[in-house]
């Protein structure tokens, strides 16, 4: 298993085609986290395979910052492979990995050589055999990238001699195309105008989140001290053939699926944190909604801005001009959640396409990355990543959802049982990132333990609550 940590992105600055870090205020970073069915053999070779990527380069610091040097790489300097006392591990072994992990999350990475590291944990768990932790900073690339570099690190489990191949681009999708001449005109007046109207308002709510708009004070809600505060992860695989069942009965996509589990599983878990129970003749009587009224709950998603969705492979992601470009290429947008129980399961995902559509037809994504841009071009890194992290501090939580490999690899002759992508670093206590690998999705959680401290749950409601909508449209006969 490989467990991927990506450090947050926070300071950085691109001059002439070089990314310029500001290492005193930049946090450590993305995880993955893959389990192997046999144990991890510690002789791993790394080859730089372009130019243009990072992992050969280290922080040089300067009186304004640091900027990007080529050094030589010393790959045992960057992989660890820690003696484990048998006794240690106990039962399980989860609990080994899990302390492990929460424990790199203390210790910055050291920005005098190229940040990332990889740890090789020969520790069985209820998933795997042996665990793979990479950790890299965030300024290496996103999400997007790290998948494409894993690609072209590993191979086909059934063909070990073949490259694992790509993750089909898709290009995004084009409204109206097949409509006559007159009806995409009236259709495109007003798609523009709801366009411009959604767009403004996306503005107007970004700006006042920055200024004064936060988030009501939940079980979930974290404080601005949380992005120093000691991390822990945990994984949930779910059926991807589930999830695509109920996007095509439903005409949604995948994205509008996984919001709609989130907003229904995070509803059920508030719910109990705010079990109120009501004494009547020496009997203690729970109350079926225990939430309170008008929640403001919003969730900061990240958004690819690349114009084809999906991978390259890593040669072509390199070119300057790729439409599928190597690098952090991305945005967020604030996505209101509706937090609240419903009778019926299907009525979140109803709300979250209505949501999520709308949000589709905004420049919000676009116009965020060109204010943080700007910002910095014109104020300087510090500043951006004060203004990012204000909108970060108001909002309760983080979602991504990668795009992952549609069949098993293999990294360096160890087959790949699972994918857990992850992060830290931000001022949230709760993050939440989803991943497809070989007909799986892989649920990942990084939290703050002293706000969190039961993050199965919510990973459990999340499973109850694919149940539960998968089941409403059974006995609607929609499947």
């Amino acid at each position: 298993m490989f467990i991927l940590l990506l450090d947050k992105l926070d300071n950085k600055n691109e001059e002439d085609g070089v990314l310029i870090a500001y290492p005193n205020n930049l946090p450590d970073g993305i995880r993955f986290r893959a389990g192997c069915t046999v144990n991890l053999r510690s002789e791993i070779g790394f080859k730089v395979r372009d130019k243009h990527l990072k992992f050969n380069l280290n922080s040089l610091y300067s009186s304004d910052g640091a900027k990007w040097i080529e050094t030589k790489v010393n790959v045992e300097d960057h992989v660890v492979v820690p003696y484990i006392d048998p006794e240690e591990i106990g039962e399980g072994g989860e609990g080994f990995v899990d302390d492990y992990t929460s424990r790199l999350t203390m210790n910055p990475m050291d920005r005098s050589r190229p940040l990332w590291d990889i740890h090789i944990l020969n520790v069985k768990t209820s998933d795997a055999e042996a665990v793979g932790v990479v950790r890299t900073h965030h300024t290496l690339g996103d999400g997007t990238s790290m998948v494409s570099l894993l690609l072209a690190c590993t191979h086909k489990t059934s063909d070990p001699n073949t490259v694992s191949t790509t993750i089909p681009s898709l290009k995004r999708r084009e409204m109206y195309k097949n409509k006559g001449w007159f009806l995409r005109s009236m259709f495109a007046v007003g798609s523009t105008m709801r366009l411009i109207w959604n767009t403004v308002v996306d503005m107007l709510l970004l700006f006042a989140t920055m200024l004064f708009l936060k988030d009501t004070k939940t079980h979930l809600k974290g404080g601005e001290d949380v992005g120093s505060n000691p991390k822990r992860f945990y994984h949930r695989t779910i059926s991807l053939d589930d999830i695509k069942l109920i996007k095509n009965t439903m005409n949604m996509t995948i994205n509008d699926v996984l919001v709609g589990i989130t907003q229904a599983s995070l509803s059920s878990y508030l719910n109990r944190q705010y079990d109120n129970k009501n004494e009547e003749d020496g009997a203690l009587i729970p109350y079926p909604n225990n939430l309170p009224g008008r929640i403001r709950f919003r969730a900061g998603c990240t958004v690819n801005l690349r114009s084809q969705i999906g991978f390259k492979p890593l040669a072509e992601m390199m070119v300057r001009d790729s439409e599928c470009r190597w690098g952090n290429y991305f945005s967020f947008i604030v996505l209101p959640f509706s937090i609240g129980l419903q009778n019926d399961p299907l009525v979140y995902l109803q709300v979250s396409k209505s949501t999520m559509d709308r949000k589709k037809h905004s420049y919000h994504a676009h116009l965020a990355y060109l204010m943080i841009k700007i910002c910095q071009n014109l104020l300087g890194a510090k500043v951006a990543a004060k203004l990012f992290n204000r909108t970060v501090i108001s909002t309760t939580t983080c979602l991504s959802n990668v795009m992952g490999p549609m069949e098993e690899i293999s990294f360096h002759g160890n087959p790949i049982t699972y994918i857990a992508p992850s992060g830290y670093g931000h001022s949230q206590a709760l993050l939440i990132h989803f991943m497809s690998y070989a007909g799986r999705m892989t649920i990942s959680l990084a939290v703050d333990p002293t706000i969190i401290p039961d993050p199965h749950k919510i990973c459990d409601d999340m499973e109850q609550s694919l149940k539960e909508m998968k089941a409403a449209l059974w006995e609607r006969g929609l499947l």
